[in-house]
């Protein structure tokens, strides 16, 4: 039994400027430095008998001594969202203690070092192979950031053939971006053959017994099964984020806007940040919410590309949705036949920050 996601900012500072988010949070909205003691966080989380603690940043192995701090103070489920270039700061024996790291590659070497930085794909490579070599046995998950120069299809199968990665996911950069030259060409000609592809290949693993790790295509098929929360991340409503100050958000992006912010670890009990914040139309009338969730709190709220924009994603979306709606009854068969395992299908099996919906 899993409790609540918190998403633990260790430094709002990173060490590498990504096209698509600039690098560091401003100081003034994310501090560089963690401003409460380590006690106070651990009274904030024992309330919870289950926490599962996901440790962000900025790059959160800029601040390695107050993860080990965390680590060692209290007991959870450990998650880390890292770029990757840092790893040897944290000890072997911590990192055997996660039980999910999501890297950040982009898919080909080309494209991640495009938007990361010359060198990045290799050392992420690198350090991918490195957890693999001092035990690190849990769940391994390429987080790929999609923009226009992106094909999904060559890029997923890339990372899947790689054999380090247990996951891939992929995340549309949507949500600060500046409206893309041609979205909606981009949707026609690249993503959705690409996705078209992928479930052809998804389904011809399915029937021979293997499960791909594809994440959306999974955390979908989960919540088509069994539901989930609205939005599918959870923010707000299982997901919350506590920032180096102490302060606490229901999205961890969300790090300048009033509607966001719900209090803080010195005075707020985990059980009183549940039900401030909820999706509403146009998604509450969707006859996809079931699958969808609403897609990202952050880009629900805020709508920065407008509606037309808002209207533009979630074409992208419903055309993923649907292509899972068209394996579920295989993937009932074949899990009712014993060819494949739901639990290794059906992913993930606890919030472990995968958004589910790209």
């Amino acid at each position: 039994m899993f409790g609540m996601l918190y998403i633990v900012f260790t430094t709002g500072r990173c060490n590498l400027r990504c096209s698509y988010c600039g690098g560091s949070f401003p100081r003034r909205l994310v501090p560089w430095e963690v401003k409460y003691r380590v006690e106070e966080l651990a009274d904030f989380l024992s309330q919870d008998p289950s926490p599962i603690v996901a440790f962000y940043g900025g790059e959160p192995l800029l601040n390695p001594v107050f993860m080990m701090e965390v680590m060692d103070r209290v007991e959870a489920t450990y998650v880390i969202q890292t770029n990757g270039l840092l790893v040897d700061r944290l000890g072997p024996e911590y990192w055997r203690r996660f039980d999910t790291v999501l890297l950040s590659i982009d898919g080909v070497e080309s494209v991640t070092d495009m938007h990361r930085g010359r060198g990045v794909y290799r050392r992420v490579l690198k350090s991918a192979r490195w957890l693999r070599d001092i035990g690190f046995g849990g769940d391994l998950v390429a987080r790929m950031t999609v923009t226009e120069v992106s094909d999904i299809w060559r890029d997923v199968t890339h990372l899947l053939s790689l054999n380090l990665f247990d996951h891939v996911h992929w995340q549309l950069n949507v949500v600060w971006s500046p409206r893309w030259r041609d979205f909606k060409g981009w949707l026609r000609s690249s993503y959705k053959p690409g996705l078209d592809r992928i479930r052809e290949l998804w389904v011809r693993n399915l029937l021979e017994g293997r499960v791909l790790g594809l994440a959306p295509f999974q955390g979908v098929l989960r919540r088509l099964f069994y539901g989930g929360p609205n939005p599918p991340c959870g923010a707000g409503v299982e997901s919350f984020s506590i920032l180096t100050d102490g302060r606490i958000l229901a999205c961890p992006i969300a790090v300048d806007v009033p509607w966001a912010r719900l209090g803080h670890i010195r005075d707020t009990s985990p059980e009183e940040l549940t039900g401030k914040i909820s999706i509403g139309e146009p998604c509450t009338g969707c006859d996809i919410l079931q699958a969808c969730g609403g897609r990202c709190l952050y880009a629900h709220m805020e709508r920065l590309w407008g509606m037309d924009g808002f209207r533009d994603v979630c074409m992208a979306t419903r055309y993923l949705v649907e292509e899972v709606m068209g394996v579920k009854p295989l993937a009932e068969k074949l899990i009712a036949d014993g060819v494949v395992n739901p639990d290794e299908l059906l992913y993930p099996t606890y919030n472990n920050t995968v958004e589910i919906i790209p």
